[in-house]
């Protein structure tokens, strides 16, 4: 397959956003739709049940999205400095490091949440009655989770080497062979949630062979290299794995967000509204990673020609290019707010049947769930923006107001205050007071660049 050829420096900024982000989206909603593919197959062969019993597991696959989001961003960031200032050998090292650091770590701990399914399950919130479908799930999705790392950190290097859309085809490829297997296993076999793991286990482990066999093989100039074995060479290792763990918090952060917005969902839901509440917000919870990856599309499109002209001292094109990905956040998110508020039905009607009090549930609280898209997306692009620069301080502080100050407060008091449009409002209430946030900064920063 043709690899792209981008010269971060000295193409037009649009033009150059443009290449990026186009491939970037399909290919960011194309690792969404594993997951939804999965919720639309559970729904329609499994039930409501099925659709609460994956929900509960998803939080944390966020973690570990979030572990390789932040190893990613950070391998980025720091490769693409070196890049614009001619350290082939160096950048190429960092990468490495990177990959070896997720493998690592995400062994480890899929062998032991592999070893403990049932309290795992119940750390994540399972009632009894829907242990068995958790643990079911858990225990023929997690020796994924190696794979999924790879296509994480992989994809954000890949686009670095100039070939953003390969990085839409390892995405796009895994997605397509998802659709194909989950229906095998759900209809025809009949394996139920065991078969939904099993098929997006499948999928996520093609993708991730894709992305490895080109940072193995394949690369321009990002290729894996081999690694020293001296003292100095691990204390130096772990030296730039800290540093790009730093840069990349924020993204962690950002995953940590959806895993909360769920975990605190599913508790608030199952309290106020019972169980067919937490099948309403499944589905709610299907379609939140899309807008996610809408945001993180553009902030990921703007990143690899953010950090290089930084690196390059080319600050106008910098500021070009946060202008065009703000702009582009405000249309996107706009753009899917209206399908939430005109035609809820449609979309719940993809996983349940609209008849059921779940499906209503869900039907009339996806207008309210949605009136923070814009938000959303726009904090995604600006905390992206503060980590493509280096600057970590912003980009952690924003990403925990969203995923953790705001957020849980607003799943405990505004139910209490609102009643259930309470429990919808909690996200979009988090998130505009986010925005707000970021406004204040930027305005009182550019005020003291005034003066």
């Amino acid at each position: 397959m043709e690899k792209d050829a981008l010269d971060l420096g000295t193409l037009k900024v649009p033009s150059l956003f443009r290449k990026y982000f186009v491939p970037t989206l399909l290919g960011m909603l194309s690792i969404s739709a594993v997951t939804a593919v999965d919720g639309i197959f559970v729904g329609h062969g499994v039930g409501s049940d099925g659709l609460a019993a994956v929900n509960i597991y998803v939080p944390l696959l966020m973690v570990f999205q979030g572990l390789g989001l932040m190893t990613g961003v950070g391998c980025s960031v720091v490769a693409s400095v070196h890049l614009s200032r001619g350290k082939l050998k160096t950048a190429r090292l960092n990468v490495t490091q990177a990959l070896l650091f997720v493998t690592l770590v995400t062994g480890v701990a899929s062998a032991l949440i592999c070893a403990f399914p049932r309290p795992v399950a119940r750390l994540l919130g399972s009632s009894e009655y829907l242990l068995p479908l958790v643990t079911d799930y858990l225990l023929w999705f997690t020796p994924a989770l190696t794979f999924q790392m790879w296509s994480a950190v992989g994809l954000f290097i890949i686009r670095l080497d100039g070939a953003p859309r390969l990085a839409m085809w390892c995405s796009v490829i895994a997605a397509l062979l998802n659709i194909v297997l989950d229906w095998l296993f759900i209809f025809p076999l009949g394996w139920g949630v065991m078969g939904a793991a099993f098929a997006t286990a499948i999928s996520v482990a093609t993708g991730g062979l894709i992305a490895l066999w080109y940072l193995a093989a394949g690369a321009r100039s990002l290729r894996l290299c081999p690694l020293k074995r001296s003292a100095k060479s691990l204390r130096l290792s772990l030296r730039n794995i800290g540093y790009q763990c730093r840069i990349g918090s924020s993204a962690l952060l950002g995953e940590a967000t959806l895993a909360m917005l769920m975990f605190m969902g599913n508790r608030a839901f199952i309290r106020y509204m019972g169980e067919n509440g937490v099948g309403a917000f499944s589905v709610a919870c299907y379609y939140a990673p899309f807008v996610f990856m809408v945001g993180n599309a553009i902030a990921q499109s703007a990143q690899p020609i953010v950090s290089y002209n930084f690196g390059a001292g080319n600050r106008e094109r910098v500021s070009a290019v946060f202008r065009i990905a703000l702009l582009t956040a405000v249309l996107c998110g706009a753009a899917v707010t209206t399908a939430f508020v005109w035609r809820p039905d449609l979309l719940v009607g993809l996983f349940l049947s609209p008849d059921g009090a779940a499906a209503q549930i869900a039907i009339e609280g996806f207008p309210w769930f949605a009136a923070g898209f814009v938000c959303f997306i726009v904090n995604l692009t600006c905390i992206g923006y503060f980590q493509s620069v280096e600057r970590v301080r912003p980009a952690t502080a924003f990403a925990l107001l969203r995923g953790f100050i705001f957020l849980v407060p607003c799943f405990v008091f505004l139910p209490v205050l609102l009643g259930n449009k309470g429990i919808w409002l909690a996200m979009p209430a988090s998130e505009i007071l986010t925005t707000a946030a970021i406004v204040l900064f930027y305005g009182s920063g550019r005020r003291k660049a005034v003066r």
